[in-house]
């Protein structure tokens, strides 16, 4: 276990480095310049151009750059947003918020439902499993915008049982309210896929002898489902359940900024368009830490939760 935690641990760091130097370089090598916008079209001086660069220490080489940077990275200080004047990491602190409330609203969902689903599949062959089978067909292959347009229009313009994009609610019960639409719109996607893996994994356990054995010895349905079906096909639920989390975390870029929710994602947006170097550095940065840590986080729970794997140097086994 600890020279399993050692090595994933350091190749934690690994792809975090890399992905620093991937990140920083494609940021600064992208075409235009961050003091056209800082200038917002106005004309300036020489001097004051140079004195936008040097505040911005975007007069220093890419190396230099990048090593104050990750120096203040490695002390918590991510910059300072040239669009928004404030610190980074204050910034993303203040959005933060609501981009958990709703990936943490869109992963039940997609529990709830990939689940759900994937399980009456598996044990209503027939009418509902092809029912299954379509449905989550759609939903994989309808883009998150679509799907939010769709929600949009039904439930907030015609029907009017949820408010459309933009406002701000108070208090937690009316912004889950307000963030119903955007969660199913993020989660019907995942919730297809993890119902296809649900449903693979259930008709797998359902075949094995042991299954035949407990059903052959009398025991009810249900006990055989629960206690020698579900428990035995949540290893692989699991395991693809918590990189659709870190799934969701990535792709709330697009239903924040359809419905106007002030999240990570939409400031994400903001920030490329802007060319604000630092937020995008930053946001970029956490989300490939959170990709990660979460995979770890699965990859020892699942030798918890099916005892037949186990960690081994390279992984689980």
């Amino acid at each position: 276990m600890t020279r399993y935690l050692v090595g994933r641990v350091l190749g934690l760091v690994t792809v975090l480095f890399v992905t620093s130097l991937v990140v920083f370089g494609t940021v600064h090598l992208a075409p235009g310049d961050p003091v056209s916008f800082l200038l917002h079209g106005r004309p300036a001086t020489p001097e004051t151009v140079a004195a936008l660069r040097s505040q911005y220490h975007l007069d220093d080489p890419l190396p230099v750059q990048y090593a104050k940077w990750l120096g203040g990275v490695l002390h918590g200080d991510f910059g300072r947003s040239a669009q928004y004047h404030q610190d980074v990491a204050s910034l993303i602190g203040s959005r933060l918020p609501g981009t958990a409330l709703l990936v943490g609203y869109a992963a039940l969902l997609v529990a709830v439902l990939g689940v759900t689903a994937g399980v009456l599949a598996a044990l209503r062959p027939g009418i509902a499993d092809r029912a299954v089978l379509l449905g989550t067909g759609v939903a994989t292959a309808t883009p998150s915008f679509v799907t939010a347009i769709a929600l949009v229009s039904l439930f907030s313009v015609q029907l009017g049982w949820f408010p459309g994009p933009g406002g701000t609610p108070e208090g937690l019960g009316e912004r889950l309210y307000h963030l119903t639409l955007p969660s199913f719109a993020l989660a019907l996607t995942f919730a297809g896929l993890l119902a296809r893996v649900t449903r693979s994994a259930m008709l797998d356990e359902l075949g094995r002898d042991h299954v035949e054995v407990a059903r052959a010895r009398g025991v009810a349905g249900r006990a055989v489902v629960r206690r020698h079906v579900l428990r035995n096909a949540l290893g692989p639920i699991v395991t693809i359940g918590g990189t659709m989390l870190a799934g969701l975390l990535i792709s709330t870029s697009i239903v924040e900024t359809a419905f106007d929710v002030s999240g990570i994602g939409s400031l994400l947006v903001q920030s490329v368009t802007a060319k604000d170097f630092a937020v995008v550095q930053a946001i970029t940065l956490l989300s490939v830490a959170a990709f990660v840590l979460v995979n770890l986080v699965v990859d020892l729970l699942v030798p918890l939760i099916d005892p037949r794997l186990s960690l081994s140097g390279e992984g689980i086994s």
